[in-house]
């Protein structure tokens, strides 16, 4: 016999596949009406989603949720502001569902196309950031896909106050309000419930820390889209300019740091580590941030020395990691080593250099000259992302529209049979 937690999941499964159907036969139009009608919900519920997020931010203060978490959970006016901007950025993407990728007419006359089309229902298991909420509403809406989302117990009250918005557009414009849908229990039992739905959900994408994750692989029935940790490291070489890695150094670490792009590791070319190491530490530490290096690090700056664990840690704060290295080879070897494949940079003159970095280091997203920072899905020009993923199959780096998609074949015949 089910439990109540597991009978309330599986009573989401059918009206999601009932609202993914209506979605894959909306047009365009239909779909662009509908999320601007959900921008408007959002922007006339500004006071009820406001009010949700106190409570949340205020429980997570008392229950000692880190800076970096409570940033994460917190909606300012110019957050929702953003949430509202980036529905209106996904009106004015190209819908990719629809899009001929390839025709062709075999010798026997039978006309084939190869055409994108939903993936059907997708489900979101997510922690803090109740934007997440919003972001994968409406990238899922755009592309024909039904949501089931199933945020974290620190953000329930923001992601109820935002999914009712979601669902009073969706009830004013005719449409099923099971388009987007929210598991209403924090119980972690819904976790292992949701996997299991492989009847009803085509694909989970978890979102947030490795445990989390690690228990959704483990139980899922459906494929999984994996975001993990971002660790991710600036190398700087013999031949970087030493005011541009400053700035890239900076930026990658403190511009936002609670976020899986910002970087985790400063790795500094051994040649011009006297010089450089000690104004790139000042600058970090003026920042706020705690340096923690090797012993060779150390005996030049000064600062605790790293553990070994130090070197794979997605820190989300102004923590960073500090390692002096003979050269490209070895940054490279770090990188493969402790990276998480999300994000690297190198930061050099040396073009032959640049390139080996870029073809060799095995990240989502690779740099020359540029922050980590940049990995992202407004960054990149796709509009609001549901993530970034560090797989290899399907989806890699940010997910926006065209991740969200599948295809078909079709075939057009005149009485066409195999013989």
């Amino acid at each position: 016999m089910m439990s109540g937690v597991r009978e309330t999941i599986e009573a989401m499964g059918p009206p999601a596949r009932t609202a993914a159907r209506f979605l894959a036969r909306a047009s365009t139009a239909a779909k662009n009406a509908l999320l601007e009608a959900i921008a408007d919900a959002l922007d006339g519920a500004r006071g009820s989603i406001a009010e949700a997020n106190r409570i949340d931010v205020e429980r997570g203060r008392e229950n000692g949720l880190s800076a970096a978490l409570l940033d994460r959970l917190t909606l300012t006016p110019q957050r929702v502001d953003s949430m509202i901007g980036g529905v209106r950025d996904v009106i004015a993407l190209p819908d990719p569902v629809g899009e001929l990728l390839k025709a062709w007419t075999l010798p026997n006359g039978l006309d084939l196309q190869k055409v994108r089309v939903p993936l059907g229902v997708i489900g979101i298991i997510y922690e803090s950031r109740p934007n997440v909420t919003i972001d994968a509403s409406i990238l899922c809406l755009k592309t024909g896909n039904a949501t089931i989302l199933r945020g974290g117990s620190e953000a329930i009250e923001s992601n109820r106050a935002l999914v009712a918005a979601v669902s009073s557009a969706c009830r004013a414009m005719g449409a099923p309000e099971a388009i987007v849908s929210l598991v209403p229990t924090t119980d972690r039992e819904a976790i292992p419930a949701l996997c299991g739905m492989d009847r009803f959900i085509d694909l989970m994408i978890p979102r947030g820390g490795h445990g989390l994750i690690e228990t959704v692989v483990q139980h899922a029935r459906m494929p999984v889209i994996k975001h993990y940790h971002g660790v991710c490291q600036v190398y700087v070489h013999a031949s970087a300019d030493p005011e541009m890695a400053e700035a890239i150094t900076v930026n990658a670490k403190c511009q936002r740091p609670g976020v899986c792009n910002a970087a985790e590791t400063l790795l500094v070319d051994r040649a011009i580590a006297p010089t450089l190491l000690p104004r790139l530490a000042r600058v970090l530490m003026e920042n706020g941030v705690e340096l923690r290096g090797d012993e060779e690090v150390a005996g030049l700056i000064g600062m605790p020395l790293a553990r070994p664990e130090n070197w794979s840690t997605e820190y989300l704060d102004l923590v960073m990691a500090v390692r002096i290295v003979a050269g490209l080879d070895e940054a490279i070897d770090h990188i493969e080593t402790f990276g998480s494949h999300h994000s690297d940079t190198i930061i050099a003159s040396d073009p032959q250099a640049a390139e080996r970095f870029l073809a060799e280091v095995d990240s989502a997203a690779v740099y020359w000259n540029a922050s980590t920072r940049f990995t992202d899905g407004a960054q990149f020009g796709f509009g609001a992302e549901i993530g970034i993923s560090t797989d290899k199959i399907h989806a890699r780096g940010p997910m926006a529209l065209e991740e969200l998609t599948s295809y078909k074949y079709i075939a057009r015949g005149t009485g066409h049979i195999r013989k």
